[in-house]
């Protein structure tokens, strides 16, 4: 998992990183089709959801908020998904880049979008697929949006897409910033 952290595995558990995991690891991520292990072979959990299980006091909190953005959101799954790639590729967040290329494959963005993506040159004819590109870009440029900016965003996505976005923009960079300070990579599914 982690060159800084040991994985914690299922016996190692206390009772709130035990709870952490079954949220986790039985919630909605472990629902249906899984395009990226959770899991690693002995029990551990791989990418952010590793390192958050040694601190589930603020964990708990991080792993619903992510829950509520990945499952309870207004956003179409391609939005969430272009949205996730941005801010992989802006942050430099292999996991999530890995973790994320499956899912977003798996909602239809195409190869030619991930290379887009993978570039920093998305474009999209959809109008709000687009809005949501330009949010992305905005929040990580770190520029402020002038009002005819914001307007524009707020005719195509409405008030509560760009709250979701943003919300998504933030929850992500938190967890590369966690992947990070803890060194952890892509998990050796071979």
């Amino acid at each position: 998992m982690s060159a800084r952290l040991h994985s914690l595995k299922p016996g190692e558990l206390d009772a709130d990183q035990q709870a952490l995991y079954d949220s986790i690891a039985g919630g909605d991520r472990a629902k249906g089709t899984q395009h990226f292990p959770l899991r690693a072979p002995d029990g551990s959990l791989n990418g952010p959801f590793g390192v958050m299980l040694h601190a589930p006091g603020v964990s708990t909190s991080l792993q619903e908020l992510g829950a509520t953005i990945r499952y309870r959101t207004s956003l179409t799954a391609r939005v969430r998904e272009i949205a996730i790639l941005m801010v992989a590729r802006a942050v430099q967040s292999d996991f999530e880049w890995w973790a994320h290329e499956r899912v977003a494959r798996a909602v239809g963005l195409t190869d030619v979008e991930l290379q887009a993506l993978a570039a920093s040159q998305f474009t999209s004819a959809d109008p709000a697929e687009q809005a949501a590109a330009d949010l992305c870009a905005g929040l990580l440029s770190g520029k402020p949006f002038e009002d005819a900016a914001y307007a524009e965003l707020v005719a195509r996505l409405g008030v509560t897409a760009i709250i979701e976005v943003t919300t998504l923009v933030g929850y992500y960079r938190t967890l590369a910033d966690l992947m990070r300070t803890f060194d952890v990579g892509v998990p050796d599914t071979e």
